[in-house]
């Protein structure tokens, strides 16, 4: 970490291209980012308005607080946070679009914010609300241009087509213009003109926003296996709980610009998630507990029959399974974490409350 900061300050001293082999270093490295910007404020009504042409008043927002993390090569890492948090602020200033207002990032041995060609074609960014294809050609001489651009090799332009198109399944759709096809069928299209150049690192921002179950489900399921065939390193925003599910271990949770949580998913629930949810199936031959009797042990949120669903302190569970089978004929139970959504939404809160506290 000392020799990074050494680094980055000579570069910016010389103003040289400065470069770190990446066998040195995680592909990305972010130490106390900070972007902060500066905001307009109008006055209301149209003396507000001739006021502003001769006295205007700003005030700063911070977008990013002082966030740091690493991130190995070939993981696959979630970036989460509610809207306005900063996690896109992040990802363009980790791919050189904005500079940071202080703070230092390494990112695949390269200062990001320089915007070298060799740092750029290591790279891939892709968001889910801009385009990068164009619309009124069909994606097939999109990917020509790219191939252009990157000065990718014929044969293994071909080869990397080829096995992008059968993982998503639109061989069929490359020759039709982008303006024709479905949402899902653009963000598949937008997801192949990032891979052909074979990144090293692919940054995604809600690659799946508005896009139906089977199509999220396709764009998963290429993502999991592109990242099994070539060990690339992901970087995913998204506010689908089953993208995170189905393709990261290692999560980033960032609320008001600051970095809240860096650990394992499993981690969250276990530290946001205070409670469990129990499914009891009570014996219809004898009798059940009513709620009165349930409410000691827990919140009843669901009872249909001989079916209750209760939500119980997770240090509470054994204890109360003990008590109801003790005194109660149970012909089923099941006891299972809150969903992953639900912890995630109190994660928001928790850091919501700290911010307007603080």
């Amino acid at each position: 970490m000392i020799l990074a900061c050494i680094l980055y300050n000579e570069s910016l001293k010389s103003r040289n291209d400065i470069r770190v082999s990446p066998k040195l270093m995680p592909i990305i490295e972010a130490v106390g980012l900070t972007k902060t910007y500066r905001v307009f404020q109008k006055k209301d009504g149209l003396l507000g308005a001739f006021q502003g042409l001769y006295r205007r008043e700003y005030k700063e927002v911070k977008a990013v607080e002082g966030v740091s993390f690493s991130i190995e090569p070939g993981e696959m890492v979630a970036f989460l946070g509610p809207n306005g948090a900063g996690k896109t602020t992040t990802l363009k200033m980790l791919s050189g679009l904005i500079n940071p207002t202080s703070g230092m990032a390494q990112v695949l041995g390269f200062v990001p914010w320089q915007r070298l060609d060799s740092f750029r074609r290591q790279f891939a960014l892709v968001m889910g609300q801009k385009n990068q294809l164009w619309w009124d050609l069909p994606a097939s001489d999109s990917f020509q241009l790219h191939r252009e651009i990157y000065s990718i090799p014929e044969a293994e332009f071909k080869k990397t087509l080829a096995e992008l198109t059968e993982l998503l399944g639109v061989e069929k759709l490359t020759r039709q213009a982008v303006r024709e096809l479905s949402l899902g069928e653009r963000m598949k299209m937008e997801l192949i003109a990032a891979l052909l150049h074979q990144p090293q690192l692919l940054l995604l921002d809600e690659p799946t926003i508005g896009l139906d179950v089977i199509a999220q489900v396709a764009i998963q399921n290429c993502l999991r296996d592109y990242h099994t065939r070539r060990g690339v390193t992901m970087l995913l925003t998204s506010h689908y709980m089953r993208d995170i599910e189905a393709l990261c271990s290692r999560v980033l949770v960032i609320t008001n610009g600051k970095l809240m949580y860096d650990g394992p998913l499993r981690g969250i629930t276990e530290r946001f998630g205070n409670d469990k949810l129990v499914k009891l199936r009570f014996a219809d031959t004898a009798p059940a507990p009513d709620d009165a009797t349930l409410a000691r042990f827990g919140e009843v949120t669901k009872r249909e029959g001989p079916t209750v669903d209760l939500k119980v302190a997770r240090g509470e569970v054994a204890a109360m399974l003990g008590a109801i089978l003790d005194g109660y004929v149970v012909d089923d139970v099941s006891v299972v974490d809150p969903p992953l959504e639900q912890v995630i939404a109190r994660v928001f809160e928790e850091g919501k409350a700290a911010h307007e506290a603080a």
